[in-house]
């Protein structure tokens, strides 16, 4: 049976989308992610899956592909689906948490998804587009108190 996971981001994703929000998603390391090192920090890294942010975003039920760009660099992200730990919108925090399933046994050796986006052409950034650094997702409740 197919896990509900992927569904669930895609779903969050378009309503943070319809919303006017921003979704970013939390996601466990390891070899089988495909992301620019130096940005992960105790294993985890969290990116901005926003439609300004991402270009060629697919959410399948197996991983999330996309380019983006870090300090004007344009990369190529592939992540697992099972290694998607949580999905919120920065603004609020609204979102969800998942559990991150381990990579099995005899995958320890595999360095790249089966998975490849074509490659991304050189471009000079805009003067315009300064990089930002990615911020977690806002903790605690988005209840307010009122009087």
């Amino acid at each position: 049976m197919v896990s509900t996971k992927p569904y669930l981001l895609r779903a969050l994703y378009e309503w943070c989308v319809d919303q006017g929000l921003t979704p970013y998603m939390t996601v466990q390391v390891d070899s089988r992610t495909c992301v620019p090192s130096g940005y992960a920090r105790d294993g985890q890294i969290v990116l901005n899956i926003g439609p300004e942010a991402t270009h060629q975003l697919k959410i399948d039920n197996e991983q999330v592909t996309f380019q983006a760009r870090f300090n004007g660099i344009p990369h190529n992200i592939i992540v697992p689906v099972s290694n998607v730990a949580a999905i919120a919108a920065r603004e609020n925090g609204i979102g969800m948490a998942f559990q991150v399933e381990p990579m099995p046994e005899g995958d320890a050796n595999n360095e790249m998804p089966s998975g490849e986006l074509p490659p991304i052409p050189p471009t000079k950034p805009s003067p315009s587009s300064s990089p930002q650094k990615l911020k977690p997702p806002p903790r605690g409740s988005h209840l307010k108190v009122i009087k």
